[in-house]
């Protein structure tokens, strides 16, 4: 036992206690020869004594609980800089020295927490990807330099309402982060078109709901990605003009040849397969001209009824929700084409047939016709560059399916959008003018 612990200074206490009475009792004995008066006095008096001992026993327990209890209200404000007096050579001593080096963890872990708070707020603020967070209450915790310079003109984001802030921004802006997914659109800044990709996700932060948006600027990614195509599609071509040209030599030869040796029988064959390289070729270019040549829309009154009918027929499809009640005011072959072709890629992305649905809504003057699939999706490189001419993932694609698609869409005045749905799944979405 230390001679300076708590339990040997009570053990004390108690010793000069007892003979303190013991010394007192015998002094009162020997002054005061009436017992029942010289035992009274001695208890008050050893009373008196046991409360100072007590009270100075309990005096620096006192200050000591006080100072703890300012310091824990200190750490409940976040201030780690009080520390209290540690020069006791008792449990009382210890206690302190223990609470003044628990503060200094403290505040050397707070000091490395405000350091990387501020290369992460250094970072995020001058990425270029536009960050906005907003909370449950769909005002806006935390907004970076891009994001004030996209939505706001340059001005501070924090607290203002979000669906205010989208309302005064551009259609294309705010209808994808209304959308509720992530997308792929373009928007129109200071005379040129931007191509951006948006990715939103929610998450609790202090056990409150938030949701982030990110929107990055893909135009020079797209611009080098568009480079890099137009080398392939050159690539293409010269292996597909390879590829028949140089049968078709081959066969003008053999049956310059025939013919030279008069043997008339087998030049049949000769041009036969002369012929059908030909037309392959021809199928060929064809298809690359008619992406080139895209004819003007003629836009014309449809009838929902007999063109979902008809489009039925050619790729089957669950209509969600109800037809509009106004007509629709498209080409019906240019339209009917990209339909067909979005119902080919929903049914041949890895989800079940019955899954692939359709649906036509009707917004005000525009007019959205959806298609959706419960496939694997797009990754984020895909989901990108899909809308790019000759890009395909697919060993024997084309790569125009989706790039006539928004050809054909954006010749209407519409546009088309890809992004990936909740629970798994790819939405491709065309906006057209509902004008008549």
């Amino acid at each position: 036992m230390r001679p300076f612990s708590l339990e040997g200074k009570l053990s004390l206490l108690l010793a000069a206690t007892a003979a303190a009475g013991a010394v007192l009792g015998a002094l009162l004995g020997q002054l005061i020869s009436i017992p029942y008066v010289a035992i009274p006095l001695a208890a008050a008096l050893i009373l008196v004594f046991a409360l100072w001992l007590g009270q100075r026993l309990s005096d620096p327990v006192t200050r000591l609980l006080r100072a703890l209890e300012g310091a824990v209200a200190s750490y409940r404000d976040s201030d780690f800089s009080i520390s209290l007096q540690a020069d006791r050579r008792d449990e009382f001593g210890d206690l302190a020295r223990a609470h003044n080096q628990l503060g200094q963890v403290l505040r050397e872990q707070r000091q490395h927490l405000v350091q990387r708070e501020l290369l992460l707020d250094t970072v995020v603020q001058n990425t270029p990807v536009a960050l906005v967070l907003v909370d449950m209450q769909q005002r806006v915790a935390y907004a970076n330099l891009a994001s004030r310079h996209l939505f706001n003109e340059g001005r501070s984001l924090i607290g203002l309402d979000f669906a205010a802030v989208l309302s005064a921004c551009p259609p294309q802006l705010s209808e994808a982060l209304q959308g509720g997914e992530d997308a792929l659109f373009s928007l129109e800044l200071e005379g040129v078109e931007e191509t951006f990709h948006l990715s939103q996700r929610g998450f609790r932060l202090q056990g409150r709901p938030h949701r982030l948006y990110l929107v990055r600027r893909m135009t020079r990614e797209l611009s080098r990605q568009e480079v890099a195509t137009w080398k392939k599609v050159i690539r293409v071509i010269s292996h597909e003009l390879n590829n028949s040209l140089a049968p078709i030599s081959s066969m003008a030869h053999s049956g310059a040849e025939l013919a030279r040796r008069g043997d008339v029988e087998r030049l049949p064959a000769v041009f036969a397969t002369i012929s059908e390289r030909a037309k392959h070729l021809h199928f060929f270019i064809d298809g690359y001209a008619s992406f080139a040549k895209l004819p003007t829309p003629a836009p014309e009154r449809i009838s929902w009824p007999p063109f979902l009918e008809a489009l039925e027929r050619q790729r089957g499809f669950r209509l969600a929700g109800t037809m509009p009640q106004a007509e629709g005011w498209f080409d019906r072959t240019q339209i009917e084409q990209v339909l067909i072709n979005l119902l080919k890629n929903a049914h041949e992305s890895g989800g079940a047939a019955e899954t692939v649905e359709m649906e036509i809504l009707q917004a005000g003057a525009e007019l959205r016709i959806e298609v959706r699939d419960r496939g694997s999706g797009m990754s984020e490189q895909v989901l990108a560059n899909a809308l790019l001419p000759f890009y395909s993932t697919k060993r024997s694609g084309t790569g125009l399916g989706l790039a006539l698609a928004r050809e054909i869409v954006e010749a209407h005045g519409g546009r088309i959008a890809l992004a990936n749905r909740e629970g798994g799944g790819l939405r491709v979405s065309l906006s057209l003018p509902a004008r008549g």
